[in-house]
């Protein structure tokens, strides 16, 4: 079953100069193995292709969240770029917006869930 990854988590994203931060955080712990398996940097940056030069990801399980580093995405930072979102607050949004796959088992989990 394909899945927006907003469905099964939730994200906040923001500057850090020239890069922004995008941290995925699972509603439930169920959905973790999914969000490691599917959201790699490689994925991530796909995504982001067209803004972001290269991603690094950071995984946090007793949090059940991943923590990527967009490089690149903002120019020079914040105060120097012309892009619409100079803090990348919108990361987090478009991020959530993302389709990936669950396993069968997931899915139940999705389906059970009052999320």
């Amino acid at each position: 079953m394909r899945v927006p990854v907003g469905r099964i988590a939730y994200a906040r994203s923001g500057d850090k100069g020239g890069m922004s931060n995008v941290g995925v955080a699972a509603r439930d712990p169920g959905f973790y193995d999914a969000l490691t398996r599917e959201l790699t940097a490689e994925v991530v940056q796909e995504f982001f292709s067209d803004r972001a030069k290269s991603t690094d990801r950071y995984e946090l399980p007793n949090l059940c969240a991943l923590n990527f580093l967009l490089h690149g995405v903002l120019g020079k930072g914040g105060t120097s770029t012309l892009r619409l979102d100079p803090q990348g607050k919108a990361l987090a949004d478009a991020i959530c917006f993302l389709e990936i796959e669950l396993t069968d088992a997931e899915a139940a989990v999705l389906t059970a869930s009052p999320h």
